[in-house]
């Protein structure tokens, strides 16, 4: 029997319980994208299921924060090690349900997986208050208690990384969670963590993993005994979950989609930036809201690059992961072709001319290099989520910078110049919650506060010490006095 064995989980949900139950909602097709098998048939939840959830959680979460936090780190330890020994394995099935090719997935397994149990094991032991002077006679101190229970909403396109970015930490300060994976990746970005938890001995009632659709998500958001909700997913639904969660007086992170601005100086090694750029748009087929999403080349390279980028578009394979040695996976459904389509076909009708790609079969669409693109158009004015890159001239840095920020987005930047000084400078300008001098806009590491501005969200949430223990805990001031004092009543 294998780890993931799908008699564990086939049509079942993860209960805290420490078991795998009937959902009650009718349950979803694991399909595989490159080839629209069917993988397997996982559980699916309702809000009934989230009531349930909840109810456990509380329960379990009180005693879980009573332990020494050498348990719970533990726990996150052996947790760690089960991302390891099983990488294999997970990474299949992330290369078949979610269409990364290898390399990502075994990137999110390594450092979305086990890294990240271990930066939350150290978290469990990190410290968590401070002293504080006081005017009056008494101990004055600060320190940080668990929320509770934490509601994660997880995406598609990254689920292992953009998941436990959140659980982890949240299990490692003390809290119960209540994860609801995006049911088009049930398998790795939820029957993965729960067996994960489930071999490493983390205590019955603290990780629920409830797939479902909006109604199970807008459950989670709106249950007066979750205070805290971490959200990874398009602005839209952002938006929506951060009105309701105010409605509620919760604390809400948003880690939301990007429009990010890869700006290329007229002084770098050209063949370098294109294989740069390119991957920055290119990799994961583009569904990363970190994307290179727009070329701002200056104007006396444009041309070059543009030719030079276009080169590497046409050279990636495209095809199976799964079966093949390929760059470039299919698109997660027909759903986000299709979006991807209308964005590319409306460009070029708005005046942009191909350089590169543009066609799709089935859902494998080809890197594509748009040049000339009006800054009015789709390509340039949304979030493409697809490997597209629109190619943007400007002629000085008033222009390029002027170009990155005008976007309501604000995730990440790249800027490839060989004058470090000049591209600091012109990030100060650029508001944005992540900045690469000489490299393009996908990058993250489980250390490191990671977030965005405007319409990308709600800043550095998670990642590190610092972030981590603002998101997932409370601040508590407490007085200690050695005799009762006197009042004058």
């Amino acid at each position: 029997m294998t780890f993931l064995d799908s008699s564990t989980w086939e049509g079942r949900i993860f209960s805290g319980s420490g078991e795998w139950i009937s959902g009650t909602g009718e349950g979803y097709e694991a399909v595989e994208p490159a080839t629209g098998k069917t993988l397997g048939r996982v559980g699916s939840a309702t809000p009934a299921d989230v009531d349930k959830a909840v109810e456990q959680a509380v329960r379990a979460q009180r005693e879980w924060a009573a332990r020494p936090y050498s348990d719970r780190a533990a726990v996150l330890r052996r947790a760690a090690r089960l991302f390891e020994e099983h990488q294999q394995e997970i990474e299949t099935w992330l290369v078949r349900e979610s269409g990364a090719i290898r390399p990502f997935a075994a990137l999110q397994v390594s450092s979305g997986g086990a890294e990240e149990c271990h930066e939350a094991a150290a978290l469990a032991g990190a410290p968590y208050g401070e002293l504080l002077r006081s005017g009056q006679e008494r101990l004055s101190f600060s320190r940080r208690v668990p929320v509770g229970v934490v509601g994660v909403i997880a995406p598609f396109n990254v689920p292992i990384i953009l998941a436990m970015r959140a659980v982890a930490p949240a299990l490692a300060l003390g809290n119960a969670v209540v994860l609801k994976p995006d049911p088009r990746t049930a398998i790795s970005g939820g029957v993965v963590f729960a067996r994960v938890f489930e071999e490493a001995g983390l205590p019955a009632g603290l990780l629920h993993v409830l797939p479902g659709g909006a109604d199970v998500g807008a459950a989670v958001v709106e249950h007066p005994q979750i205070p805290v909700i971490a959200f990874t997913g398009s602005t839209r639904a952002g938006r929506a979950i951060g009105i309701a969660a105010a409605r509620h007086l919760k604390r809400v992170h948003l880690e939301l989609g990007g429009n990010s601005a890869l700006v290329v100086m007229d002084d770098v090694d050209l063949e370098q930036a294109a294989s740069v750029g390119a991957w920055g748009s290119f990799v994961h087929a583009g569904q990363i809201c970190m994307a290179s999403s727009r070329h701002l080349v200056h104007a006396s390279v444009v041309d070059d690059y543009t030719a030079l980028l276009a080169q590497h578009a046409d050279a990636l394979r495209v095809g199976d992961p799964a079966t093949e040695n390929v760059a470039v996976g299919p698109l997660i459904d027909s759903g986000q072709r299709d979006n991807v389509h209308r964005i590319v076909t409306d460009t070029v009708d708005a005046g942009a001319r191909l350089a590169a790609g543009g066609t799709y079969e089935g859902l494998f669409y080809r890197p594509t290099v748009l040049t000339g693109v009006p800054l009015t158009a789709p390509a340039y004015a949304e979030e493409i989520f697809g490997p597209v890159a629109p190619v943007v001239p400007f002629r000085d840095l008033d222009e390029a910078a002027e170009l990155a920020a005008g976007t309501e987005y604000g995730l990440s930047l790249g800027i490839l110049t060989r004058d470090v000084a000049k591209g600091l400078a012109l990030a100060e300008r650029v508001p944005t919650g992540l900045v690469h001098i000489n490299d393009q806009t996908v990058n993250d590491e489980p250390n490191i506060p990671f977030g965005g501005v405007g319409d990308s969200g709600t800043g550095a949430r998670h990642g590190g010490a610092a972030a981590n223990l603002e998101a997932f805990t409370e601040q508590q001031w407490v007085t200690v006095r050695g005799e009762l004092p006197r009042y004058p009543f």
